[in-house]
């Protein structure tokens, strides 16, 4: 089959070639010096229709591929040219042919601007600008199957924009910020068709004067121009649709409104189904970081205050036996005048999730088997709020201010049925936390004169969690560790947990400008971070009474504490030099940060104090091979040091088997990390390629202690020696090309970690490979259906102590789009999954086929459709996951089919 399909895609791109020549030709100016990103454009001469386009490489060469059979105008052009235009005529007999322009200077670039918005890509400098409609083939529906078309962008599964393999962190529309800290809303709501321009912002930085000065090499943003007709008008859409799945009835209403201005933006968004769509999932809540910068980033520290660890239930690829979504997002900018903007959004959200699985665990230290099925119920409300302010009276001055306010209620209630060792448990679990935050940042920059420039940072973060949990089994829990009144029919066993954080960041960067090459990066700062953490245990008798446990019974003879009262403070303070010199095609910039560490926790009526010195190198190197090439080397050294949570030495419940207990006495990990990165875009041949190799190790890392018995697990954590690292080494490639009307792309990515902890008194090394390879190709035809046909495998081989398993998942798709009918539309979309392991004990099969069928009359604002979803009914899904204690195999049900008729009206 696969041999087959490749045969057909060979052949049908063989057709493709005989029906056309290729034109080809240099483009210099006047001097005969070669113009690098030069364009061509070629218009049928008929109808003035786009029929080609290409932009030079560093040797001013350019090629055309143009059908036979028509005659075609010619139109090479360069900011700050002069046009020059030709003629040619392309009979059914032609042959390919070489095609030179020469263009002459002028005095004003106003013609060579206009010229840019022509072309379907142009560059300027570190700025790629696509013309939507030049790749667009009238089957877009959002912004996110327009980014799927141009070359060199990327969607990923969860909606995110990637350019050169980078996540774009930052969207804008006509220079306002969409949400800012995230892009997959943006691809998933806004409307194909109000998309003229799409500007990628490379080594993006929003202050201006700090351009240059440092390594931005990481940072993408996405600036979105509109159409012409959407600018200073409401626009948006209102969509509804009503369906049916396994007799139960299914609603969906979606509308969304924008308005864009010079002055002002303003856009909603909603989402209220109970289809499977979730517009913004828990884990979207807590990476959403609204645009806040990386304090620490490039700063030699690794200090992170963690989310409290209750195990809540995750959806597998969105996908439950059944979701219900509420969803409200509001956001604006405002240009108070003209040195204040000020921008802010809000978000609602409350999700039910229902999610049902099987499970196969096996324990590697014990041999234990553990076998459960699960229902959980759960429903998250989230909250933020951002508002931001920047302040900008001259070019030499910038003030920014942000505010972000996060909340939430998770909770979820499971049923669980575990089974191991001839032994049976009937487990009932309640989960419930209330975390609350509050995030602020502000920022000064000032310009002394042309080679003084300084940076300020200041960012304080208040959060408050209060995470509950409640677990009644049938089976005595942690014998030997809680003192339980075993008199109880079952045991009903609690812990309230508090746990309150302040911490604030500043520093202060001093850059030193030594010419136009080179410069010095001076700065001072200090992280101060105050937790406090309160936690306890207790019973509940079937007569209401309650026992609290405050200490274990006599272990090993001695008795360990149930309840924390941890007062924990963590700084850092720090001084760094950085010197970053350009010579040539290369840019260096090595640095050192001096660090002193001041760690103090009191508890159970002791205080410990640590006081570190610490000298954390890092080094960055470029080369800039073309304006288009690149290869760039990142080594750095960070100590990592963790928060309150890990130091409380009082037992903890993660969930009904397994319990943990923090070390007062944890040291700080130490961290190298290498990175080696290539890039190229080539727009002469229409080739992307980027790859990457990291290597990361890591010394005195933190590892648990783990006591296994059967399937309950008691951990701590301790410094491992660092005669026993933790190895990580991850390679990434993909590479793209263009041949007339179809997108082919490779992509592989593979990581090999080894970790070693101790499992009942024995160092353990484990041993993980997965791997993932996708090949795939796309057609962007205007009169033809469209296709996308692709094949991903991922193979995962673990080996854990000795316990060697792989796990193979197969994974071809297709997707098409088909017009017919003048009026009716076709989308569908298959993905078949084989999923197995090595020793053919697993071996499951399944598949999703989804499809729509659209109607919209001409220019008619309204649009109705027929969506199926899971039209084969497959009923779950496998997953298999791996770490120091254990191997699991999940299968997760999932939504049924489900058809529903949806209206949609164009504002």
């Amino acid at each position: 089959m696969k041999r087959l399909l490749v045969a057909a895609l060979l052949l049908f791109t063989c057709s493709l070639s005989a029906q056309s020549i290729k034109v080809r030709g240099v483009i210099s100016d006047t001097l005969n010096q070669p113009l690098e990103f030069a364009n061509v454009i070629a218009t049928v001469q008929a109808d003035g229709a786009i029929e080609s386009y290409a932009i030079t490489n560093e040797e001013g060469r350019y090629q055309l591929d143009l059908p036979k059979g028509d005659t075609y105008v010619l139109k090479a052009s360069f900011l700050g040219y002069e046009t020059r235009n030709r003629v040619v005529s392309v009979s059914e007999d032609a042959e390919n042919m070489q095609l030179d322009f020469q263009l002459r200077a002028i005095a004003s670039e106003l013609d060579g601007v206009e010229i840019v918005y022509e072309m379907p890509v142009t560059v300027k400098g570190d700025t790629i600008v696509y013309n939507a409609d030049s790749f667009t083939t009238g089957d877009e529906r959002k912004l996110g199957d327009v980014m799927k078309k141009l070359p060199g962008v990327e969607v990923n599964d969860d909606g995110e924009i990637q350019v050169e393999g980078k996540t774009v962190s930052k969207v804008m529309v006509e220079g306002k910020d969409f949400f800012d800290g995230d892009s997959k809303l943006a691809t998933k709501n806004i409307p194909a068709d109000a998309v003229d321009k799409v500007e990628v912002l490379r080594n993006y930085n929003e202050v201006d004067q700090m351009r240059g000065l440092g390594n931005d090499q990481d940072n993408v943003a996405i600036n979105i121009k509109l159409k012409e007709g959407k600018k200073n008008f409401w626009f948006g859409e209102v969509t509804a649709g009503a369906g049916i799945a396994s007799e139960e009835a299914k609603y969906l209403v979606h509308p969304k409104l924008f308005y864009y201005s010079p002055e002002y933006s303003l856009n909603f968004i909603t989402d209220f189904n109970d289809i499977g769509e979730v517009p913004f999932t828990f884990r979207d809540y807590f990476n959403f970081t609204g645009g806040f910068r990386n304090f620490n980033r490039g700063g030699g520290t690794n200090f992170n205050i963690s989310e409290s660890d209750l195990g809540f239930a995750v959806a597998q690829n969105n996908r439950a036996n059944k979701i219900e979504t509420g969803f409200l997002a509001g956001n604006f900018s405002w240009r108070a005048n003209p040195t204040l903007d000020l921008s802010g959004f809000a978000i609602l959200s409350d999700n039910k999730t229902n999610i049902v699985n099987n499970s196969i665990r096996q324990y590697i230290a014990s041999g234990s088997t553990e076998t459960t099925t699960s229902v959980n119920d759960q429903r998250n409300q989230l909250a933020m709020m951002k508002l931001s302010g920047v302040y900008k009276p001259n070019t030499d001055f910038q003030l920014d201010y942000d505010a972000l306010v996060k909340t939430s209620k998770q909770t979820e209630d499971d049923t669980t049925l575990s089974q191991f060792d001839n032994s049976t448990n009937n487990i009932e679990e309640q989960k419930e936390n209330k975390p609350f935050s509050i995030n602020q940042n502000m920022n000064v920059y000032y310009t002394l004169d042309e080679k003084n420039i300084f940076a300020g940072q200041v960012q304080h973060l208040w959060q408050d969690e209060d995470p509950f949990y409640n677990a009644v089994t049938d089976l005595l829990p942690f014998a030997g560790i809680l003192p339980v009144d075993t008199t109880a029919n079952r045991y009903n066993i609690n812990q309230a947990k508090n746990i309150k954080t302040n911490k604030l960041d500043a520093k202060v960067d001093y850059f030193y400008v030594l010419n136009n090459t080179s410069n010095l990066n001076f700065t001072l700062g200090a992280t101060y971070s105050n937790q406090q953490f309160d936690s306890g245990i207790f019973q509940l008798l079937n007569d209401g009474s309650r026992i609290d446990f405050n200490r274990t019974p006599e272990i090993g003879g001695a008795s360990f504490p149930l309840n924390n009262m941890v007062d924990y403070t963590f700084t850092d303070t720090f001084l760094g030099l950085h010197y970053k010199v350009k010579t040539g095609e290369f840019i260096f910039t090595p640095g050192l940060s001096l660090h002193n560490y001041n760690l103090k926790n009191e508890q159970l009526g002791l205080t410990s104090t640590q006081n570190d010195w610490t000298l954390l190198p890092d080094f960055n190197a470029i080369w800039n091979i073309k304006k288009s090439e690149s290869l760039r080397f990142n080594y750095s050294i960070s100590a990592e040091y963790t928060d309150v949570v890990n130091y409380a030495e009082a037992f903890v419940f993660n969930n009904y088997n397994r319990m943990f207990r923090g070390n007062r006495n944890l040291e700080n990990a130490l961290s190298h990390q290498y990175n080696l990165t290539y890039f190229s875009f080539n727009l002469f041949n229409y080739t992307n390629i980027s790859a990457s190799l990291n290597y990361s190790k890591r010394i005195n890392g933190f590892k648990n202690i783990t006591d296994i018995a059967a399937i309950n697990q008691v951990s701590s954590i301790f410094n491992m020696d660092s005669n026993f690292p933790d190895e990580t080494f991850t390679a990434f490639g993909r590479f793209s090309k263009r041949v007339k009307k179809l997108q082919f792309a490779l992509n592989a990515n593979a990581t090999l970690a080894r970790s070693n902890n101790l499992v009942n008194d024995e160092i353990t090394e484990s041993e993980s490979l997965t791997q993932s390879y996708q090949a795939s190709v796309r057609s962007s035809f205007r009169e033809w259906p469209n296709f996308e046909v692709g094949y991903r495998l991922s193979v995962n081989d673990y080996d854990n102590g000795g316990l060697e398993q792989t796990f193979y998942t197969q994974r071809p798709y297709a997707n098409v789009d088909i017009n017919f009918l003048k009026h009716f539309s076709l989308h569908a979309e298959w993905d078949y999954y084989n999923y197995s392991n090595e020793l053919n004990t697993v071996d499951n099969t399944y598949s999703f086929f989804n499809s729509t069928l659209y109607f919209q009359q001409g220019e008619s604002p309204w649009e109705f459709s027929v969506q199926a979803t899971n039209i084969l009914d497959t009923e779950f899904i496998n997953n298999d996951s791996f770490n120091d204690q254990f191997n699991t195999t999940s299968q997760y049900f999932v939504l049924p089919r489900i058809v529903m008729l949806v209206v949609k009206y164009d504002l």
